[in-house]
């Protein structure tokens, strides 16, 4: 059988989109091989997903299709190197290296190859990620809808030029964690008014969830729902207007574009 997809570092992220292309039944299992410079790591992922495991990336991606780049940026040169003579003349080259250029993807394996930048975020990790994909000109159509379908497996993904890639970072990338600064805050007020711990978590998590949910799925514009919800002299414009006057708004787009600055200065 076709060596379909070859998966180069077995960490978090990366064996949580291997996964869910899986679980979907985009690509079989005895069509993928991982690989990991920890035996343990890969042969753990190998052994969920019944594929095929090594240590040697070279081994792992001589006759792949698709090669899926899940490195530390800090180890990607030295990584990349070890397999790039060996690829395949027409594979997809995938590489999820956070902060890592399409200019030195194409330096480490060639300009002429098929390249695909893509940027998913930590809630991939239960199939609610959100992904941005970036190809270079080498890729086709037909191709970056592969991709995007793949990515799609375990969330959502939109295609993006390389140069709004900041935006993302400040937008998808690191708002897992402003999100849970803000279900932490609300968490805090429900236990001042006196409910468990707990439960405020469960009570706050589920709301945040709910929200998304349901603008997700309705297509309904944020401040739509927000005047929904707003009943005249009622609790929860009394709250929007206390988030105002708090400069919650600006603190927000203050925290985001500052995520974005970071980004463009590693």
């Amino acid at each position: 059988m076709q060596k379909k997809l070859a998966l180069i570092g077995c960490g978090n992220m990366g064996s949580a989109i291997v996964k869910g292309v899986v679980s979907a039944g985009l690509i079989a299992p005895q069509e993928i091989v991982v690989s990991d410079v920890s035996r343990a790591s890969q042969e753990r992922l190998a052994g969920e997903l019944g594929c095929a495991g090594t240590c040697d990336n070279s081994e792992a991606v001589t006759g792949a299709a698709m090669v899926l780049i899940a490195v530390k940026p800090q180890y990607l040169d030295e990584a990349v190197a070890a397999f790039a003579p060996v690829l395949d003349a027409g594979v997809l080259v995938v590489s999820i290296a956070a902060g890592v250029t399409m200019a030195r993807l194409e330096g480490l394996v060639g300009q002429h190859r098929k390249i695909v930048r893509v940027m998913p975020n930590l809630p991939a990790m239960v199939l609610a990620g959100m992904s941005s994909l970036t190809p270079n000109s080498n890729v086709s159509p037909e191709e970056i809808a592969y991709v995007k379908e793949l990515f799609e497996s375990f969330g959502r993904a939109e295609v993006v030029p390389e140069h709004l890639i900041d935006a993302v970072i400040a937008a998808s990338g690191s708002s897992p964690a402003y999100v849970c600064v803000f279900i932490e805050a609300l968490a805090d007020a429900a236990v001042a008014e006196g409910m468990p711990r707990a439960q405020a978590y469960t009570f706050a998590e589920q709301a945040v969830l709910g929200t998304a949910k349901y603008l997700l799925e309705t297509g309904v514009h944020p401040a739509v729902l927000k005047d929904m919800v707003s009943s005249p002299a009622g609790t929860t414009i009394e709250a929007v207007a206390a988030l105002e006057a708090g400069g919650m708004r600006a603190a927000v787009i203050d925290a985001a574009r500052a995520a974005a600055r970071r980004n463009r200065g590693m």
